[in-house]
């Protein structure tokens, strides 16, 4: 009976103890909700709604009717009209579209001919699952009402594989994974350092010195920074020499990137170390952080393929910017600058965490 007793009161502190702690019991019912929701939206082998380009130099009624039923299919979202197989080239590497649709001016009279190529889809084939649902769409399009010989063409289309003509994952993978390893190295190493040295009693020390708040932060990340690079180096090295990764890109733009993504990360664990007590909650908040970002980023799954709410909190993480930078980049050959809009985005969200982290961050003891 006592023992029962001496059981159930200790049972008693710990309940009370995590009631107290509303961080860790968040945690509780928040990471079950977090993966189920975003592990239902992200893994999706049927990927539908990809962003597509149209190039119809024959503008004729069947190849308008090619085009209609492409669309209609649901696998492409036709995004962008252009006017050569350039412009869809160009598109394709600045990640603007991911599949490609190039008929050329004598499209009908190629359909005449059922063993003759009527017409090319061009795919981003970096990512192999982009390369099946290019001939998922190929054999869609095989049937129109205007047609000649309505029966299915196996010569109507070619497929253009870009990138990765190989079709080898380690080639989509390799790059996007430097964005994963900084992703959580960079935000639990500054949000742990920070919250180790209030434990400690450091900063007790810098008390009674003159060194401004924003001194102090810039003082803590700058050492990350560096190794940040040397990781993204380590990397890169790795990915060519074991895996044959190409790097169509050049070095520079890599390493551009890779400094604005490492700078939105560390001021993301600069806040997380401003609401973190204790470092077993500064990594709860880091892992929390870093679940959807490698889910929802399109490291994992075609970007396109998630449902359009997923896409909008994707938008909102940095490796989702990152990962289309540095596989542009590798990949594509792409210019950094030719992907100004992740760039901004990237430096968008550092400037909110740091302001962030200024307001909330105190050069006092709690």
């Amino acid at each position: 009976m006592q023992c029962a007793t001496r059981l159930l009161a200790i049972v008693r502190k710990e309940v009370r103890q995590l009631r107290r702690d509303r961080l860790t019991f968040g945690m509780i019912v928040g990471i079950p909700l977090l993966q189920i929701i975003m592990f239902g939206y992200a893994i999706n082998t049927d990927v539908r709604h990809l962003r597509a380009g149209v190039a119809d130099l024959a503008n004729s009624s069947l190849s308008r009717e090619l085009v209609t039923t492409a669309q209609a299919s649901q696998v492409i979202d036709i995004t962008q009209y252009v006017t050569s197989a350039q412009q869809l080239e160009d598109l394709l590497r600045d990640g603007k579209i991911a599949l490609g649709i190039y008929i050329p001016p004598d499209f009908d009279r190629r359909v005449q001919k059922p063993a003759r190529v009527a017409a090319q889809i061009l795919v981003d084939g970096s990512d192999p699952v982009l390369y099946g649902t290019a001939r998922q769409l190929s054999a869609l399009q095989l049937h129109f009402s205007t047609a000649p010989t309505p029966a299915a063409q196996p010569g109507l289309f070619e497929i253009h594989n870009h990138y990765n003509p190989e079709r080898r994952s380690a080639v989509n993978i390799v790059p996007a994974l430097a964005g994963v390893i900084l992703t959580m190295t960079m935000v639990l190493f500054t949000a742990v350092g920070i919250v180790r040295e209030r434990e400690r009693g450091n900063l007790e020390m810098l008390i009674t010195t003159p060194i401004k708040t924003v001194e102090l932060m810039l003082g803590k990340i700058i050492p990350y920074i560096l190794i940040g690079l040397i990781q993204v180096t380590l990397i890169m090295v790795l990915g060519v020499l074991l895996f044959r990764v190409p790097l169509n890109g050049r070095v520079l733009d890599i390493y551009i990137a890779s400094l604005i993504f490492i700078g939105a990360n560390l001021t993301l664990g600069l806040v997380i170390s401003t609401a973190a007590k204790t470092q077993f909650q500064a990594m709860q908040m880091t892992f929390f952080f870093f679940l959807p970002s490698i889910l929802l980023s399109g490291f994992m799954f075609p970007f396109d393929g998630m449902p359009k709410p997923a896409q909008y909190i994707a938008e909102v993480l940095p490796l989702t910017h990152f990962v289309r930078l540095i596989r542009g980049v590798v990949l594509r050959g792409a210019n950094v600058f030719s992907l100004s809009a992740d760039i901004a985005a990237l430096l968008l969200f550092a400037s909110v965490m740091l302001t962030v982290a200024l307001k909330r961050f105190h050069k006092r003891l709690d």
